[in-house]
């Protein structure tokens, strides 16, 4: 119901939403029927600061995402472009050991379950259920936590929804302060950052 009035209410004004969910600070914006909602999570791992980000389509058009349609824009100007999923999940394989395994999936199951703002039928939990399949070395059980978790390329159907983490390589371990835009199609949706209030896990 919350979400219902969220959609609506950016429908009408356009405007940023903000509200809390499972300890995280989320914003949503709508444009054109596409609601974005986004959270910055408190982890790092292999020098990548994590955000999540759901969205859901409530127009009859389709819209195509991906990762790399996501930037943060520090307040001092400089620009970071997410990196697409396929890079994240070729990092981790190489270099992700137990622990970053662990953090990424205890982080964001935490982040999503339970919270009754996201309602994905394409998301985290079908990939996660494809990933459980993986064995073998720690890269690979890596890789495939990181395939579930990245948000992938998709197409978003009318009444369709998805979630998923984006990945910002950031060797200092934090974004600061700042915006993450996404740039979806012709639509732009912006979202301020701020300082963290603490140290990423």
């Amino acid at each position: 119901m919350l979400f219902l009035l969220i959609l609506g209410a950016s429908l009408v004004q356009a405007q940023v939403i903000e509200f809390w969910s499972n300890g995280l600070r989320y914003q949503a914006l709508t444009r054109e029927g596409l609601t974005v909602m986004y959270a910055r999570m408190p982890l790092a791992v292999r020098n990548y600061v994590v955000v999540q980000v759901a969205l859901n389509n409530g127009s009859r058009r389709i819209w195509k995402v991906q990762p790399t349609d996501f930037y943060f824009e520090s307040a001092s100007g400089l620009v970071l472009r997410a990196e697409s999923e396929n890079e994240v999940v070729a990092r981790l394989y190489r270099q992700a050991n137990s622990d970053d395994v662990i953090k990424l999936q205890t982080a964001y199951e935490r982040a999503t379950y339970g919270n009754q703002h996201i309602r994905s039928n394409n998301g985290y939990e079908k990939r996660r259920q494809a990933a459980l399949a993986f064995g073998g070395h720690q890269g690979i059980k890596a890789a495939a936590a990181a395939s579930a978790i990245a948000f992938v390329k998709t197409e978003l159907l009318g009444g369709d929804s998805t979630d998923g983490a984006i990945f910002f390589e950031a060797p200092g371990r934090q974004l600061g302060a700042g915006r993450v835009i996404a740039r979806v199609e012709e639509e732009t949706f912006e979202f301020r950052v701020e300082n963290p209030t603490h140290a990423p896990e």
